[in-house]
């Protein structure tokens, strides 16, 4: 098995058992949520219950991004990576507003609150919830995917850490208005990264350049080698977290097929090394030639 192969089967495994500990946390959470009358433990279950959703959706997607590429579709089904994590990221979005309306509710309606059954169960699920983002960690930094499966679960184990440290203060002030405050204080601070996410997924289905590069800086590294007169219709692109494209016309000077074979190969090097491109499609024509083939585009950058 190769190491991509062996990364997808770990990552596969890591999200399935992170969905079986988030299914026993939302039953537990719930019934005793409900028991204890605490806002922040019943939160914390429906952030675990849409995390259920999303990380089925992530295993899925990692299924499905590691199909080869057919006839019909040339790229594959990287993609399937952007847009769970745009339906991640948007869904996460939407149960941190409910969450958080409900919660500022709450805090001018306060209900009273058992303090130690709120504590004891945010203990499990934070030792749950810490245990699952510990295994959704591996890969998050380079699948967008995995980050947003991750990110939800970092969310709940924040959750959990709040309810924990609101227990504790409500079991011995009764100052049941803590619960609330939990609630909100923890989704205002998610939605940063959770918007983050959706601007990425947004940038990355509509064939931006990764944010991460420059395209004046990469254009101008290209027209650095000798030979090389311009460089036109350029265009950067990802499929997917680690898959970069690029396209372009190098405008050279008349210069024999031996240079024009070095010149290609310094550039691809540079794409590669530099700025981590490892898909490129570069065409070199001289000006004669593009005169001679008609060439010439308005729409070229």
């Amino acid at each position: 098995m190769n190491n991509d192969g062996h990364n997808h089967s770990t990552t596969s495994k890591n999200l399935i058992w992170s969905i079986g500990i988030n299914i026993i946390i939302v039953i537990t959470e719930l019934i005793l949520g409900v028991l204890a009358r605490s806002m922040a433990l019943i939160s914390d279950a429906l952030h675990n219950f849409a995390d259920v959703g999303s990380m089925t959706l992530s295993w899925w997607g990692e299924k499905v991004s590691a199909q080869p590429n057919t006839n019909q579709k040339t790229y594959g089904y990287k993609r399937a990576e952007i847009i769970i994590a745009f339906i991640n990221a948007a869904v996460l979005l939407g149960v941190s507003g409910l969450v958080l309306v409900e919660s500022i509710m709450r805090l001018f309606h306060p209900e009273n609150v058992v303090g130690s059954t709120m504590f004891f169960m945010a203990i499990v699920a934070l030792i749950g919830n810490g245990i699952a983002t510990y295994l959704l960690q591996t890969g998050a930094d380079k699948n967008l995917n995995l980050k947003s499966a991750w990110l939800h679960s970092m969310q709940d184990a924040l959750f959990s850490l709040g309810v924990v440290i609101g227990a504790i203060i409500i079991y011995y002030t009764g100052w049941n208005w803590v619960d609330p405050i939990i609630s909100i204080v923890v989704s205002i601070f998610l939605l940063k990264e959770v918007y983050e996410i959706l601007v990425e997924s947004v940038n990355m289905l509509m064939d931006s350049v990764p944010k991460d590069l420059d395209f004046d800086e990469i254009k101008k590294s290209i027209t650095r080698f000798k030979g090389i007169k311009n460089v036109n219709d350029l265009h950067i692109w990802q499929t997917g977290s680690e898959d970069r494209f690029l396209s372009a016309h190098l405008l050279v000077e008349e210069i024999s097929g031996t240079e024009r074979i070095k010149i290609l190969a310094e550039v691809m090097e540079l794409l590669k090394e530099k700025y981590e491109i490892h898909h490129s499609t570069l065409q070199i024509v001289s000006e004669q030639e593009i005169k001679e083939i008609g060439l010439e585009c308005e729409h070229c950058n």
